[in-house]
């Protein structure tokens, strides 16, 4: 009776903090079977086809709420859960092959036709290796904070915390992990204390899934690994790289020596660590305003 009541206040909470967490933005939510797995699916506005790829956060595409809102006045929007994080049923297995059917099965399910993407993270690096085999299917590419474009090794203190995140998920190893991800942690709560509680609330209850739990070990032990640079070569559509300016996840360094290499151009956001988009939505919004005005995507053939 004890557990049976425990599994109820934890999908209360969760509950509860996906809908603060949505408040307020124009989306609707649906699942979909992509390559066999049960995927959850925000979608909304309308415009030129725009993907959110979350990164290597429990939360899934949740995360990006606090941008949605405007992306939707221009665009049409769609924000996956990556099987086995947020609302999405696990995989069983996470490799580039079962990603590249997954993705691409997405675009076919909800009609997105040669859309631009922004990855983060761990699901930037995994894009980048999608991309180098599948251009044909993006308009363009926005590489955002990504480790596996160049030599990466993950920090020390940030592998330490995270195991212990992963082993006990309480508030205070969230505030340790947090800490690292953001450039001003304070200031980033109190843009809206009520949302980042919600959303601690979220990461928190989802990383006590033992399936989220082994999806994040996945992404952690395959998507840190450096992509071949012969491999990177092989992206064709149109690709910018955007960064916080002192993100301490994944070192600017990393977008400034894959800009060097093979050209992309870089977008830096100033006062920022591993999330802009939730540290400083206005900024990140005119960083990818900037790559909009200044690189156009590939456009779908016309019939």
């Amino acid at each position: 009776m004890k557990k049976q009541g425990r599994a109820k206040q934890q999908e209360q909470v969760r509950q509860r903090a996906r809908e603060r967490l949505l408040e307020g933005v124009p989306v609707t939510e649906r699942q979909v079977h992509l390559a066999g797995v049960t995927t959850t699916v925000l979608e909304g506005g309308q415009g030129s086809p725009l993907v959110l790829l979350h990164g290597g956060i429990e939360s899934g595409g949740v995360y990006w709420a606090p941008v949605i809102s405007r992306l939707a006045e221009s665009h049409r929007v769609v924000v996956p859960d990556l099987p086995g994080l947020g609302e999405s049923a696990p995989a069983p297995r996470l490799d580039a092959e079962f990603f590249a059917d997954w993705f691409a099965q997405l675009f076919q399910v909800t009609g997105m036709d040669k859309p631009t993407v922004i990855a983060h993270s761990l699901l930037g690096s995994m894009d980048s290796r999608f991309a180098a085999e599948h251009s044909d299917l993006l308009g363009r590419l926005v590489i955002y904070a990504a480790p596996a474009i160049g030599p990466y090794r993950v920090p020390l203190g940030l592998m330490v915390i995270a195991i212990r995140f992963s082993l006990r998920p309480t508030e205070r190893n969230s505030e340790r992990f947090n800490s690292w991800g953001f450039h001003d942690f304070d200031r980033a709560r109190r843009r809206d204390p009520e949302w980042y509680g919600a959303w601690d609330d979220y990461v928190r209850e989802r990383g006590a899934v033992p399936h989220v739990k082994r999806t994040m070990r996945r992404l952690i032990k395959t998507e840190t690994k450096q992509i071949p640079e012969v491999e990177l070569r092989n992206i064709s559509c149109p690709t910018a790289l955007l960064w916080g300016r002192h993100d301490r996840f994944v070192s600017l360094q990393v977008g400034e020596s894959a800009s060097d290499r093979f050209g992309w151009p870089l977008h830096v956001v100033e006062e920022t660590g591993h999330v802009p988009h939730i540290e400083r939505p206005g900024a990140f919004l005119r960083a990818f305003a900037e790559i909009e005005a200044t690189q156009q995507p590939r456009k779908a053939p016309q019939p």
